[in-house]
């Protein structure tokens, strides 16, 4: 069966535009990071441009990778030297495209990771908070999750794993903030926003304190395992407006 190609460079400029990537301030360059052949028929998504990933993608004969987690980000090596070589040398040699969204992958209302999260967890957006907006703020739809090991277990069930649990498990669910990824550094704002809940993926341990000192409970849910779902949305999105091609490939992380 036939698939429909979109042109490299059109495609580039379609997701410039849904993805608004000039609105952000971000920590590395959004869009097409490396070139590869001039039209896609078929793109491999997952989070993280790793070795692994792009192996994948070789073997599937894929066109393009798109990812939340590229490269050439801010004060990192600039040498294409040891692992970046490998992976740059992976993406040459068989003139795969790669595509890669940071900020503009988790705000997006539709797309994004913190909203697709959201509908996993029967989450109820309600407000905005950080820099940018970068954090949400909202209720579950569930009124049976009364507390903090209930919600615990919503999130288990829908990620698969079991989250870290900062904060008394009987505590009252109330009012919940998110941010997917490494975003600890967003509690201090949920909390000023009137979170009595935090859910991101990573933990610190001045998070660790700063949760039992305010009482808001936190949730450490795995970085990779709350941004597994953006691009999985905007990979099915591009398949189903371009006709093309799409698999989402998870590559497990523990973190």
């Amino acid at each position: 069966m036939s698939r429909e190609c979109v042109d490299r460079d059109n495609l580039a400029k379609y997701l410039a535009q849904a993805l608004d990537i000039t609105r952000f301030r971000d920590y590395c360059p959004n869009g097409l990071q490396v070139e590869g052949r001039a039209q896609i028929a078929s793109i491999l998504t997952g989070v993280t441009a790793n070795a692994a990933l792009i192996e994948a993608a070789v073997d599937a004969k894929a066109d393009a990778i798109l990812v939340h987690h590229g490269y050439f980000w801010r004060g990192e090596d600039p040498r294409v030297v040891a692992i970046k070589h490998k992976r740059l040398k992976l993406l040459l040699t068989h003139d795969i495209n790669l595509f890669a969204y940071h900020l503009p992958l988790d705000m997006h209302p539709e797309f994004g990771n913190n909203v697709q999260l959201a509908r996993r967890l029967g989450l109820l957006p309600d407000g905005r908070f950080g820099e940018d907006g970068l954090g949400w703020l909202g209720v579950l739809q569930d009124a049976s999750v009364k507390n903090i090991a209930d919600l615990a277990r919503v999130v288990e069930k829908n990620l698969g794993r079991a989250p870290l649990v900062i904060g008394d498990p009987l505590q009252p669910v109330g009012r919940i903030g998110w941010c997917t990824g490494a975003a600890q550094n967003l509690l201090g704002d949920a909390i000023a926003a009137g979170a009595t809940a935090y859910i991101s993926g990573e933990v610190s341990e001045p998070t660790v304190h700063l949760a039992r000192e305010s009482g808001v409970a936190y949730l450490a849910c795995g970085h990779h395992a709350t941004e597994r779902f953006g691009v999985q949305a905007l990979g099915t999105h591009l398949a189903d407006h371009f006709g093309i091609a799409h698999r989402f490939v998870d590559i497990a992380n523990p973190v």
